[in-house]
């Protein structure tokens, strides 16, 4: 392996041990130490999709026209250093919210560019990029069994682990390939940027209905990256964040297996299928329980490589199937825009209203405890509702990659 692979691929590692560090577990921190509330929980997830829907205007107009990208990298990241600190500092909500926000409109950017340098320095991506981003991978799983391991979930020590990470990784930035702006010189609207110019697509039936599912599934599917982790703590599982590797190791499996699936099922099949896990895997956590059902939490969290990869993967796929090479970045953007963005925004928030509206003080200490049997069935439903809504009305003429 290259010196200049060696340095992208701890690149990716660092980059993505970062956010699995502390975005795991921020819900049971928040709910069980600061008593924070559902809603205030949901809102605080929500920074992360407020900022994928900005970053593309930072990353189009500033980082790819002005910036190195290693350069603009280290300043994302030396900055996000100083406020994931400062947020691991604060106990109310009013203060932490703003400065979580500020961390990840630094944080979601960098998710974009460290793909953009990485494709500048491969003469190869389709070959050479999945080996490079697979270390992201392992870098989360990593982040996942210290944080599960010592015990820390409930703690602020997660996100000091990520401002430490990330102040390292903002020094190890400059040691990058040097890559120039992209686009120097180059005029870019708000409509490029935002994919706008993709519109022209939902004329094709079969288009309008996959945004419009990508972006009602979505908001049940933030339930399980929202609550998961507090929903294990107060199930009592033990060391739940490294249980929740085994969804990252799954992903890697079934990721590799996509091939074999696209040739023999198709689009639609697949797509319906990681639709139906998203179902499965919230009427097992539904109910399954910590005893003799715990199989059915372990099996939830074994589904994610079907959820996401046969969802998220595979509508990648098919959105560069049905665009014109031309808009083909445009069209990925604006999913990306619709799903990761306004749909994971809504998810987030209706994902607190309901965990906190199922909440009810118990004990003496007067701990809060929630109704999860009744939570979970409600993105059980929603993503159901999604499934049949692709199943009568998704007709992709497109059926193999």
């Amino acid at each position: 392996m290259t010196i200049p692979r060696l340095k992208l691929s701890a690149m990716m590692f660092i980059q993505y041990f970062v956010w699995g560090s502390w975005y795991v577990t921020l819900a049971t921190y928040l709910g069980q130490t600061l008593r924070f509330e559902g809603s205030q929980i949901g809102m605080a997830y929500g920074t992360a999709a407020l900022a994928a829907m900005i970053s593309p205007f930072f990353v189009g107009m500033v980082a790819d026209r002005f910036f190195a990208t290693e350069r603009i990298l280290a300043v994302l990241h030396l900055i996000g250093a100083v406020l994931m600190y400062f947020a691991s500092q604060l106990k109310v909500f009013s203060t932490f919210y703003p400065v979580l926000l500020g961390y990840t409109l630094c944080y979601m950017p960098t998710l974009a560019l460290t793909n953009s340098l990485s494709f500048h320095h491969m003469a190869d991506p389709a070959r050479e990029f999945p080996r490079v981003r697979v270390l992201g991978t392992l870098g989360w799983i990593a982040a996942g069994l210290v944080v599960g391991r010592l015990g820390l979930e409930a703690t602020a020590i997660p996100l000091k682990i990520a401002a430490g990470s990330s102040l390292f990784l903002g020094f190890f930035c400059l040691a990058l390939p040097h890559t120039p702006p992209m686009h120097r010189g180059s005029r870019i609207t708000v409509g490029a940027i935002l994919g706008l110019d993709a519109l022209r697509l939902m004329k094709d039936w079969s288009f309008t209905v996959f945004v419009l599912g990508s972006f009602l599934v979505c908001i049940p599917l933030q339930f399980y990256y929202t609550f998961t982790n507090l929903f294990l703590n107060e199930s009592g599982v033990a060391e739940p964040a490294s249980k929740m590797t085994l969804g990252q190791m799954s992903e890697i499996f079934f990721l590799l297996l996509m091939p074999y699936f696209f040739k023999r099922l198709g689009v639609k099949k697949i797509i319906l299928i990681g639709i139906g896990a998203w179902v499965t895997r919230y009427l097992l956590f539904s109910f399954g329980n910590n005893g003799s059902l715990i199989w059915m939490f372990y099996l939830g969290i074994l589904l994610h490589g079907v959820c996401y990869d046969f969802f998220f993967v595979t509508g990648q796929i098919f959105v560069d199937q049905k665009a014109p090479v031309a808009i083909r970045g445009a069209a990925q953007g604006f999913i990306a825009f619709v799903t990761l963005g306004i749909g994971m925004f809504i998810g987030a928030w209706a994902s607190g209203q309901i965990v906190q509206n199922n909440g009810t003080l118990a004990g003496p200490g007067g701990i809060l405890e929630h109704n999860w049997h009744q939570i979970w069935l409600i993105p059980a439903l929603g993503a159901l509702g999604v499934f049949f809504l692709f199943a009568l009305f998704f007709r992709p003429q497109t059926e193999s990659a």
